[in-house]
Order: structure tokens, then C-alpha cells, then sequence
């Protein structure tokens, strides 16, 4: 480090805009060399196709073409057996959810600017080339249609998803999970508030992570779930912030505690989630409605929208938690929790420990 740097601010700041310029310029040369190489995927993908070449020639296609492409191309590693296959297999997948007028030669050429999904109308060619391969091949092996398929290229574009955390949400349903909780949004926010809210809801909930045995008590889950927050504010969704359990609310000298306290950064609300190891029953509503109607008065400022209210139960009757909702003016949710991954108590008991296992092999030596 210089000299100038530690006694000129000016200067100081400079180096650092230069360097924060420079890692701005590096990120998007990566982008744009993963999205070309995507591009030259796709167009293997498609000549493959439209040669039928795996039929064409034979059952040793693809070893033929990996060893040719590996001879022609030495410094690329990109055309094992296995990954030939995925880009044939991927172009397959999606051909029918993009229209091109030509084949596209680069990015930067207007034919990509033709090309856009037909059945989300919501991506472009450019942004679905913009993820990284290795997220792809996850995608292509977990969803069974392009509908889910592009709705995980849409999530991880969103929120710049990890693998590890794309594949964590890959296998836990949430295409089918996310903004599936009834509500009564529509009928109590505005339409573009109230579509961001239901976008962050999820039926059921998956809290797998929490470890629990069979019998639990309410306190018990709701132990689990503060000691295992991380995967929690990841399972409740983008934009979450926690703010507290047992959340104090004094309104005229009477004290109240909601479960957890949440804040989104989307939607610009308290969100208030109560769990409930029982069945739904209505009279939950009504204690959810309140601490909702507490917070607005006490926690929500001049920027934030309406608190929402959010009532995890273990199971419902959704005939009778869409009437029900119906009674009230706070915006409320109900969803469902899964705990797929509850043994029961004496589960571990059963099974041989340890040293039961290296006693055996010891007899049977």
C-alpha cells in the first residue's frame, strides 16, 4: 500500500471506485462468457436435433462425438459423454417454450432479441442463457415440465440462487407450495399489494430441518424454529427479516405476545406468524386479527404497507378456512406445516447401535 493512499482521501476513494468498477466489469465478463457458452449449447443442442444425429448414427454417437470435439477442441472440457447428452436432452426440453425466426449466432446479434418463452411470456432467451449451466442440469433433472422448469430459472434469476440452495428448493415442492395459502388478500390490500403478499406465501410449510420426534409440543416446534432461523427465514422466502418471538405489543397497559414477528422487504409489511400444532380452528382468526390490528397501530410507520397476518396450522379444512376468512378486514393467510421427518420416540431405540453392529461382524468373522 502506498503512501498516497493512507493520506489522501480523495486519491483513497478513487482506488477504491476504480476497484469496485473493475469487480463490476469481471462479474458481468462471467455472465456474458457463461451465457455464450449456453448459446453455443443451444445450437449444438439444436443441430443434434434436427440431424437426429443420435439416431442417425448410431448407439456410439455421443462417444464418437465427445472423443471428435475433444480432438478438435483439446483445451475445452466441456464435451464428456454425459454433458452431450444433457445439452441434446435440454434443447428437447425447452425448444417448444422459445421461438427463433433463425438460429441465434451471438448474444449480441437481433436475433436474440426474438427470442422469448411462449408459455411464462415472463423470460427472455438472454436471461434464461444467463444462469449457470451446472443450475440447468439440476433443473432438467428435477422438473417434469417447462412450466415448473422456467419458474426455478425465473427464482434463481430473482433471487441469485446457489446451486446447493437451488437444489435445496428443487426438493422440496415449492412450484407447488409457493403462494398457495388461502387468504383473504384480495378482498383487504390493494391488487398489487395483494398479489406481492400471496406471491410470499407457501401451503404447506416445510420444516423438515427442525428435527422434531413424535410426540411434540407446540413450544417445542416453536424452540426448533428460532434455533434453526437460517433455514427458516429460507423456507419463509426472499425479502424476510426476523424481528422477534413472543413479540411484546402493550395496547393500553395490556401486554400481548405474537408468536414471531416478521418484516418484508417486498411487500414493505409486518407480517405476524402464529403456529398451531392443531387442527385450524376459527377462533385462531381471532386472536391473529387482533396482535394484526396491534401492530398497525404500534410498529407500522408512514412507508409501510398493511401488517399481514399469517397462521401456520398442522392441518385445515379449506372450505372452512376460506369461509372463515371471509369475516374478517385484516389481511390474513393460512397455511398448512409438513413434518415429514418426525420419527417416533422410541425410533432410535430400535435400531442397533454402534457397537451392537461391530459385534456382530466380530461373530460372524
Amino acid at each position: 500500500m502506498s503512501k498516497l493512499i493512507k493520506t489522501d482521501k480523495e486519491y483513497a476513494a478513487w482506488i477504491k471506485t476504480l476497484s469496485n468498477r473493475f469487480k463490476q466489469s469481471q462479474i458481468k465478463a462471467s455472465v456474458r462468457v457463461n451465457s455464450e457458452m449456453l448459446l453455443f449449447y443451444w445450437n449444438l443442442g439444436a443441430d443434434m436435433d434436427s440431424k437426429k444425429a443420435d439416431s442417425k448414427y448410431g448407439s456410439g454417437f455421443f462417444k464418437n462425438l465427445s472423443l471428435d470435439l475433444g480432438d478438435a477442441l483439446p483445451e475445452i472440457r466441456a464435451f464428456s459423454i454425459r454433458n452431450l447428452q444433457n445439452i441434446l436432452k435440454w434443447y428437447r426440453f425447452y425448444k417448444k417454450d422459445f421461438s427463433i425466426t433463425k438460429q441465434a449466432v451471438s448474444l449480441s446479434s437481433e436475433n436474440t432479441k426474438q427470442v422469448v418463452s411462449q408459455s411464462q411470456g415472463k423470460i427472455s432467451f438472454d436471461d434464461f442463457l444467463s444462469i449457470p449451466w451446472g443450475h440447468h442440469v439440476y433443473i432438467l433433472q428435477k422438473c417434469n415440465s417447462t412450466d415448473k422448469a422456467l419458474f426455478f430459472v425465473q427464482q434463481t434469476l430473482k433471487h441469485c440462487w446457489s446451486r446447493s440452495v437451488l437444489l435445496n428448493f428443487l426438493d422440496t415442492n415449492l412450484y407447488e407450495r409457493e403462494g398457495k395459502a388461502i387468504t383473504n388478500f384480495s378482498a383487504t390490500l390493494p391488487s398489487v399489494t395483494s398479489d406481492l403478499a400471496q406471491e410470499i406465501t407457501k401451503d404447506p410449510y416445510n420444516f423438515d430441518f427442525v428435527g422434531l420426534t413424535e410426540p411434540y409440543r407446540e413450544k417445542e416446534l416453536k424452540d426448533a424454529l428460532i434455533k434453526n432461523i437460517e433455514k427458516f427465514l429460507l423456507e419463509m422466502g426472499n425479502g424476510f427479516a426476523y424481528m422477534g418471538r413472543e413479540f411484546r405489543m402493550e395496547v393500553d397497559h395490556d401486554e400481548f405476545f405474537a408468536d414471531m414477528l416478521f418484516y418484508n422487504t417486498k411487500i414493505h409489511s409486518y407480517v405476524i406468524v402464529e403456529v398451531k400444532t392443531t387442527v385450524f380452528e376459527t377462533s385462531f382468526l381471532g386472536q391473529l386479527s387482533g396482535y394484526v390490528s396491534f401492530a398497525n397501530h404500534i410498529l407500522k410507520g408512514k412507508g409501510d404497507n398493511p401488517t399481514i397476518g399469517l397462521l401456520v396450522c398442522k392441518n385445515k379444512n379449506d372450505i372452512v378456512a376460506r369461509y372463515a376468512l371471509e369475516g374478517y378486514t385484516q389481511p390474513l393467510g393460512i397455511s398448512e406445516y409438513e413434518l415429514s421427518k418426525v420419527f417416533p420416540e422410541n425410533f432410535k431405540s430400535s435400531l442397533p447401535s454402534i457397537e451392537d453392529i461391530e459385534n456382530e461382524l466380530k461373530e460372524n468373522k
